[in-house]
């Protein structure tokens, strides 16, 4: 069996400073909180669950110190720590406070901003608390239509587009263009690609090593966004693509010794669950 890696498997710059963090908190106070899920993998929450961190969903719920996931959060947030002197550290990835400031700027010029991405997300529900009253959240080409629609009726000539920093390079792409396309020309479109580069490489990286594999392996917490955008493409050039959450998901059996396995991790995985799931694959092709 000859199994390929990928490079950029693990961790992200975000969600390594996000996880550092709360690992150096837990070193200075033994009552900290943490503002939902600070990453999207259920093996990093579970451990810093264990060493004393206390997950929450309402700031409300806060009674100590409390950290901001990597996701963000939404405006109002910041306001309600406050006013229950709930002090914060703030681990929101960079790329993502990019995106708050951008989508407040042009809010504030007046522009309607498109938000490429998923509305139930996290990510999205802060940076959509920074876009003001007008704006729109396009996560499929179908819902174009219903995006101009809603520009149309605002009266408002001036539009910019922006991205999740985990969608989809080749979605983005494809929104753009029918948008470019469909939007009248008096309207001012200004388009800036805020997927991050971590996404963008991974997702590259992802198409090439499916394309020469024949099996692929995910791997990534089932409610992360970056790994499902990754399975996607690894299932669309390798059919026998499978997506886990960690070692405990992969079933051996379907492995064969002269199997050439792709493995990819998403920006929330840990280096610990992808080395075990080499380990797993090498073990099982030795003792068979």
């Amino acid at each position: 069996m000859e199994i390929i890696v990928g490079k950029n498997a693990g961790f992200c710059y975000g969600v390594k400073k996000a996880v550092e963090g709360a690992e150096e908190e837990l070193q200075n106070d033994d009552r900290i909180y943490c503002l939902g899920e600070i990453v999207h993998n259920k093996d990093v929450v579970n451990d810093l669950e264990n060493k004393g961190i206390r997950f929450i969903d309402n700031i409300k719920e806060a009674e100590g110190t409390t950290l901001i996931r990597a996701h963000g959060i939404p405006k109002s947030v910041y306001k309600d720590a406050e006013s229950k002197k709930i002090i914060l550290k703030d681990y929101t990835c960079p790329k993502v406070l990019n995106i708050h400031n951008i989508a407040e700027e042009y809010a504030n010029k007046g522009y309607f901003i498109i938000l490429t991405g998923s509305k139930t997300h996290p990510e999205n529900i802060g940076t959509i608390s920074y876009c003001g009253l007008n704006y729109y959240v396009i996560e499929t080409e179908d819902e174009i239509k219903y995006a101009l629609e809603a520009i149309e009726k605002s009266e408002i000539n001036k539009i910019l587009l922006i991205s999740q920093t985990t969608f989809s390079v080749e979605k983005f792409e494809k929104i753009t263009n029918q948008i470019k396309e469909l939007l009248s020309e008096e309207k001012e479109l200004i388009i800036k690609n805020t997927i991050c580069s971590a996404t963008k490489v991974r997702q590259i990286e992802t198409e090439e090593i499916s394309k020469k594999v024949s099996k692929m392996i995910i791997i990534g917490g089932k409610n992360s966004s970056n790994t499902k955008k990754l399975f996607e493409i690894a299932k669309k050039n390798c059919k026998d693509s499978f997506c886990i959450e960690n070692v405990k998901d992969l079933d051996v059996k379907i492995f064969n010794s002269d199997d050439i396995v792709g493995i990819m991790a998403g920006a929330s995985t840990p280096l610990k669950s992808i080395n075990e799931v080499i380990e797993k694959l090498k073990n099982a092709i030795l003792s068979s």
